[in-house]
């Protein structure tokens, strides 16, 4: 039982670290959020690569600084501000229904006002 709950932590970790890969060379899918979610499945089944997420030279401190403070680079919350925006505006020109043209908005200013009252990272 202890190995199928290992290899699903580290299956778990590998998906959140490729979508994290993606991440990195589409433009408007996070990286970021997607390695801090590695490091959280990695810490529950594979240290070792929840160690080498928090030691990465361009990532690491990220994720450092939001295990200890919960804090969020400014340029991190102007990037996914933007995407959010635009996302909203993609929404309202669609042939979406009522229900998804109000609820979506809703849902991503909630996550908005929440990001922005996040500390930013003490340098």
């Amino acid at each position: 039982m202890g190995t199928v709950r290992v290899l699903c932590w580290r299956s778990l970790a590998m998906l959140f670290v490729l979508l994290g890969m993606i991440g990195v060379v589409v433009p408007g899918m996070p990286t970021v959020v997607f390695l801090l979610l590695a490091a959280w499945a990695g810490s529950h089944g594979w240290p070792q690569l929840e160690r080498w997420l928090l030691q990465h030279p361009r990532h690491g401190g990220h994720i450092r600084q939001w295990r200890e403070h919960g804090a969020i680079p400014r340029r991190a919350k102007c990037a996914a501000s933007t995407m959010m925006l635009i996302s909203i505006a993609l929404i309202s020109l669609s042939s979406a229904p009522d229900y998804v043209k109000i609820g979506v908005p809703l849902l991503l200013c909630g996550v908005l006002l929440w990001m922005w009252r996040r500390p930013e990272p003490i340098e």
